[in-house]
C-alpha cells in the first residue's frame, strides 16, 4: 500500500473571517478558511482548497486584476505571494505589524497595504526584473488612528484610506503638484469602506453608524500634474532630454518633461479641492445594527452594504434609490463582494460560517452553504465512496459530495449534539446518535426521518453502529451503561444487553458476521452474539478504560484504544492478544495557553480517541487530542507516517514550547490578563473546561481530532477536527513509482510495439513504467474488436493494475463505453481466478464502483428524459392520427398548424421538465 497522501481538500468550513473575493471572469469566489483558502468554483460546482496555509488565521486577501496572483496575509503579519495558475506559493514575506487590508492598482503595477495609522505602496510583484518581490516604493502618513479600508481611482493616479478616527484620506500615488494629500471629515464613526467613482476622482465614504457622504472633486483625473523634480534628479533629466533632441535633430517641440510644465498651465490649474454635495443615512435601526462592510460595483453604481443584524441593502448611486433590503443570517455580515459582471453578490458571515452567492436581479441563490456551529465530532464514508456524512455539536446532521466539496443537504432533527453516524451497507440510509436521548434513520431518497428509535427511560447516546445486513441498530449509553439493539425494519426495542460498568464510549460491528464489539471506560471491551440470546459471548480485558474499538474489513481482528495511550489489537475468534503499540511519544501534543506545565507532562493525560483501518487492513489510523494524525503498521508495529493536519498557531495547543515573549516578570501575560473588558482580554476558564466559553470575548478553541474514516476505495482518508473536514487523498502527479522496471522498457519501444500492433506487450510495458499518459495511449490504441483477445493474455498480477488505471479514468476521461468494455472483459476474463484476492482486490472493485455509480446517476437522468419525451411524442402524434382519420384534414394549413401544436407542446414539456430536474 503507498503512503504518499497529501492534503487534497478542506470541507465542513467555508468561511471563517477575512475578505471576500471574486475571480477575474467573476465565475469563481475566493473564501478565506482559517489559515487556508478555498476556491468555489460557481460555474462547474466544485470546491477546491489551495495546497498552502498560514501560521495564523487569515486577515485579508488581494487580487491582482489580472487574476493571476494573490498576496495572503495573516493577523500575524506574515504574507504569502501565491500563484492562483499553479496553486503554488512563490514568495514569503513579513510585513512586521497587523495589515487590515491590501489592494492592488487596476494598473497591477503596485498595490497598497494598511496597518496601523499609515499606508504603504509596494511595487506589485512580476512587473519588474529584480530579486526581492515586494519592493517598499512609499509610506504615507495622516491617520491618527487604525486604517481600515482602501480604494483605487480607474487611472491608477490615486488612492483613498479609510481610518478609525472618523476621517477619510486621499493620496496620490505619484508626485502629483496639485495633489499630495487631502483629507475628508463628516462622519461620526469609524470609516468602514470608501470607493472611488468611476473614472473622477469623486468618492463615497461610508462610516460605521450608517452614514454614507457623497464627496465631489472639482478636477478631474486628467487635470493632475506631476510635480517637477528638482536638484540631481533634473539634471539628469534635463541631461536625457539633450541627448534625445540631439540624436532625433527635430524642430523645436513643446516637450513635458516628467511633469515639467509651462507658468501658463501652473496659473490655470489649482490645487485640487473636495465638497460635500449629500449625506445619507443607512441604518434606521438605531445604534445597535451598526453597517460592517459594504463593496460598490462601479460600472452598474451599484452598492452593497451588510449590517451586524445579518440585513444587507442594495442602493443605486448616487440617486441612493433603495433596490433591495433583505435579511440572510441572525449574525454580522462579515464581508461583501461584487462580481466583475455586477450580477452575484457573495456574502460572508463569520459567526455562523455562513458563505451565500445572491443574485440580486432574479433574487435567487448561487451559492448556500454553511459549516458547522460547533466543531464536528462524528464521520462515516458512504459505501461507494461518493458521499461523507457529518454530524456536529450543534445538532446538524450535513452530508458532502466528495467530487464537488458541496453540502448537498442538512438534517435538523436532532435537538442536541450528534455523537456518532454510520451508513448502511446499501449506502441509502444514514443512522445518527444523539445526546437528546434518540437514535434516527435518515433516507437518502426524501431526505426525510423515517424512524426513530427511543429508549425506555431517557438517556444520552454516545455511540451507534449498524450491522452488515442493515437490519439491527445498536446504540450506547452514556449515563446507565447500557446497549440498546432495535429492529430497522419495525422500529421496535429488541432488547437491553446489560454488563458494562462505565459508559459505553464505543461499537463496532463484525463486517462478516453477527457480533457486536463494545468498549467501555470499564476496562473491558465485551463481545455480543446477536444471534445467539443477545448474551455476551467474551469479554476481553484491557489495563486502561477503552476509549475506541473497530473491527479490520475482513472481520478478523480487532483494535482497541485505551486511555493510556496504547492500541491493542486481538483476534476475536481465538481471543489472541498482541504486543500492543505504544503512542504517547507520537501524540506530540501541544502546550495550551493557560498550561502551568509543559507540553510533556500534558501528553500523559491523552491518548487515541478514535481509531480506523485503511480499506486493505494492513494499516490503522490513530488519532486524538493532538494535530497528529499517526499511520501505523499493523504487522510489523511500526509508526509508518505522521500527518500534520493543523499549522494554524490562532488554535490553542497548538506549539511544543513556551512563548518567551508572552513571559513577563510576573508570568505569562495569558494567565495576568483577565480582563473581560479589553478586546483581547483572556478569561481563565473553569477546571474541566475544554470547549471553552462562547459567551467570551476571547475565544481559541484547542485542536484535536474526533473521528477517522478511510474512503472504502482506499485512494483517500478523512478526519474531522478542529478546523472542519480534512480530506487526505493519494498524491500521484508527481510520483515516479515504476514497476518491474529494466532498461529495455522505454517509452521509444512502447510506441515502436504499437506501430508493431502488438498491443499486449505495450500495455504490459507501459505498466512496468507505471506513466499514466503511456498507458492512457497504449489502452486507446487497441482496437474495439481485439480488446477481449489482448485482456484475456494479461497475466494476473497486471489485470489489477489495468482495473485501478480504468476506475481513475472513470472520473475524468469521456471514452467511457470504451473503458466499459474494458472493464466487462477483464471481469469476465479473469473473475474466477481474482476471487482467491477477493479481500485485498476490495478497494480496487469499490473504486470501480465508485465512478460507474456516478455515470450511472448523471446517465440514467438524461436516459429518463429521452424516453418520456418520446412517449410523449408518441402519444401526440397517435392522438392526431385519431382525429385526422375521424376528421380528415382539408388543406395543408390545418395539417402544419397541427404539426406547430405538437411541437409546441413537446417543447413546453421539455422546459417543464428541464425546470423540474434543476429544482
Amino acid at each position: 500500500m503507498k503512503f504518499a497522501y497529501r492534503f487534497s481538500n478542506l470541507l465542513g468550513t467555508v468561511y471563517r473571517c477575512g475578505n471576500l473575493n471574486f475571480t477575474h471572469d467573476g465565475n469563481s469566489v475566493i473564501s478565506p478558511v482559517g489559515n487556508r483558502v478555498t476556491v468555489f468554483d460557481l460555474k462547474n460546482n466544485r470546491s477546491n482548497t489551495l495546497p498552502l496555509a498560514t501560521k495564523y488565521n487569515i486577515k485579508c486577501v488581494g487580487l491582482s486584476p489580472d487574476g493571476r496572483l494573490a498576496i495572503i496575509v495573516d493577523e500575524g503579519g506574515a504574507a504569502l505571494l501565491v500563484s492562483l495558475v499553479c496553486r503554488s506559493v512563490l514568495h514569503h514575506f513579513h510585513f512586521k505589524g497587523s495589515v487590515h487590508s491590501v489592494s492592488f492598482s487596476p494598473d497591477g503595477r503596485k498595490f497598497v497595504v494598511t496597518k496601523g495609522n499609515i499606508a504603504q505602496m509596494y511595487h506589485a510583484p512580476g512587473k519588474k526584473r529584480e530579486f526581492n518581490a515586494f519592493v517598499l516604493d512609499k509610506t504615507y502618513f495622516g491617520p491618527y488612528d487604525e486604517t481600515t479600508c482602501i480604494d483605487w481611482t480607474d487611472d491608477s493616479k490615486c488612492f483613498v484610506v479609510g481610518s478609525k478616527d472618523m476621517s477619510t484620506w486621499v493620496f496620490g500615488a505619484e508626485r502629483w503638484d496639485n495633489l499630495i494629500y487631502y483629507a475628508l471629515s463628516g462622519h461620526k464613526d469609524a470609516i468602514v469602506a470608501c470607493f472611488f467613482e468611476s473614472n473622477s476622482l469623486d468618492l463615497y465614504s461610508l462610516s460605521q453608524d450608517g452614514a454614507l457622504c457623497v464627496w465631489q472633486c472639482d478636477t478631474p483625473p486628467e487635470g493632475l500634474r506631476l510635480k517637477a523634480p528638482r536638484g540631481w534628479k533634473a539634471d539628469i533629466l534635463q541631461r536625457e532630454k539633450e541627448e534625445e533632441e540631439e540624436d532625433e535633430e527635430e524642430g523645436d517641440r513643446e516637450t513635458t518633461i516628467r511633469g515639467k510644465t509651462t507658468p501658463a498651465e501652473q496659473e490655470r490649474v489649482g490645487k485640487v479641492k473636495y465638497s460635500r454635495l449629500a449625506k445619507y443615512f443607512l441604518n434606521k435601526e438605531g445604534d445597535f445594527n451598526n453597517l460592517t462592510s459594504a463593496a460598490y460595483h462601479k460600472k452598474t453604481h451599484l452598492l452593497v452594504t451588510g449590517f451586524a443584524s445579518g440585513i444587507f441593502h442594495l442602493h443605486e448611486l448616487p440617486e441612493f434609490n433603495l433596490i433591495h433590503s433583505l435579511s440572510i443570517s441572525d449574525q454580522r455580515v462579515a464581508s461583501v463582494a461584487i462580481n466583475s459582471s455586477g450580477d452575484w453578490i457573495a456574502f460572508g458571515c463569520s459567526g455562523m460560517g455562513q458563505l451565500l452567492v445572491w443574485e440580486w436581479q432574479s433574487e435567487s441563490y448561487v451559492l448556500k452553504q454553511q459549516g458547522h456551529f460547533n466543531s464536528m465530532v462524528a464521520l462515516a464514508y458512504s459505501p461507494d465512496g461518493q458521499y461523507i456524512v457529518t454530524g456536529g455539536d450543534d445538532g446538524k446532521v450535513k452530508v458532502w459530495n466528495t467530487l464537488s466539496g458541496f453540502c448537498f443537504v442538512t438534517l435538523t432533527e436532532h435537538s442536541s449534539g450528534v455523537t456518532g453516524v454510520t451508513f448502511t451497507t446499501t449506502g441509502h440510509v444514514i443512522v445518527t446518535s444523539s445526546l437528546d436521548g434518540t437514535v434516527r434513520a435518515f433516507d437518502l431518497h426524501r431526505y426525510r426521518n423515517f424512524r426513530t428509535f427511543t429508549s425506555p427511560r431517557p438517556t444520552q447516546f454516545s455511540c451507534v453502529a449498524v450491522d452488515s445486513s442493515g437490519e439491527i441498530v445498536s446504540a450506547g449509553a452514556q449515563d446507565s451503561f447500557e446497549i440498546f439493539v432495535w429492529s430497522m425494519q419495525t422500529g421496535r426495542l429488541l432488547d437491553v444487553l446489560s454488563g458494562h460498568e462505565g459508559p459505553v464510549s464505543g461499537l463496532c460491528f463484525n463486517p462478516m458476521k453477527s457480533i457486536l464489539a463494545s468498549a467501555s471506560w470499564d476496562k473491558t471491551v465485551r463481545l455480543w452474539d446477536m444471534f445467539d440470546s443477545w448474551r455476551t459471548k467474551e469479554t476481553l480485558t484491557l489495563t486502561s478504560d477503552a476509549l475506541a474499538v473497530t473491527f479490520r474489513p475482513d472481520g478478523a481482528e480487532l483494535a482497541v484504544a485505551t486511555l493510556n495511550s496504547q492500541i491493542t489489537f486481538w483476534d476475536p475468534r481465538m481471543l489472541y492478544r498482541w504486543a500492543p503499540i505504544r503512542g504517547r511519544h507520537d501524540l506530540k501534543t501541544g502546550r495550551k495557553e493557560l498550561d502551568k506545565i509543559t507540553a510533556k507532562h500534558s501528553a500523559k493525560g491523552k491518548a487515541f480517541t478514535t481509531l480506523c483501518y485503511s480499506a486493505d487492513g494492513q494499516s490503522i489510523l490513530a488519532g486524538g487530542m493532538s494535530k497528529f494524525v499517526c499511520l501505523y503498521h499493523v504487522r510489523e508495529q511500526i509508526l509508518v507516517k505522521r500527518f500534520e493536519l493543523s499549522c494554524n498557531l490562532s488554535l490553542d495547543a497548538m506549539e511544543e514550547f513556551l512563548n518567551r515573549r508572552n513571559m513577563t516578570e510576573f508570568g505569562n501575560l495569558a494567565l495576568i490578563d483577565q480582563d473581560a473588558g479589553e478586546e483581547n482580554g483572556v478569561a481563565v476558564p473553569l477546571p474541566g473546561v475544554r470547549k471553552g466559553d462562547m459567551s467570551s470575548r476571547h475565544f481559541k478553541p484547542e485542536i484535536r481530532v474526533t473521528s477517522l474514516r478511510f474512503s472504502p476505495t482506499g485512494r483517500c482518508w478523512a478526519a474531522t477536527s478542529t478546523e472542519g473536514l480534512l480530506i487526505f487523498s493519494l498524491d500521484a502527479q508527481m510520483l515516479f513509482d515504476p514497476f518491474e522496471l529494466d532498461t529495455s522498457v522505454t517509452p521509444g519501444r512502447i510506441r515502436e510495439a504499437l506501430r508493431q500492433r502488438e498491443f499486449t506487450r505495450a500495455i504490459l510495458m507501459a505498466f512496468r513504467l507505471n506513466e499514466k499518459k503511456l498507458a492512457q495511449e497504449a489502452l486507446e490504441a487497441v482496437p474495439q474488436n481485439e480488446i477481449e483477445v489482448v485482456s484475456t493474455s494479461l497475466p494476473e498480477l497486471y489485470v489489477v493494475k489495468v482495473l485501478e488505471f480504468l476506475a481513475a479514468s472513470f472520473e475524468e476521461s469521456r471514452h467511457l463505453e470504451f473503458y466499459l468494455i474494458w472493464t466487462q472483459k477483464l471481469l469476465m476474463s479473469h473473475g474466477q481466478r481474482l476471487k482467491s484476492r477477493a479481500g485485498q482486490l476490495l478497494p480496487v472493485v469499490q473504486f470501480l464502483q465508485k465512478g460507474l455509480q456516478r455515470h450511472l446517476d448523471d446517465v440514467s437522468k438524461l436516459c429518463d428524459w429521452n424516453r418520456f419525451n418520446i412517449q410523449y411524442v408518441l402519444a401526440v402524434s397517435k392522438q392526431r392520427g385519431m382525429k385526422r382519420t375521424l376528421e380528415p384534414v382539408d388543406t395543408e394549413e390545418d395539417s402544419d398548424a397541427s404539426d406547430e401544436d405538437s411541437l409546441h407542446l413537446l417543447r413546453a414539456a421539455g422546459e417543464e421538465e428541464e425546470e423540474e430536474m434543476l429544482i
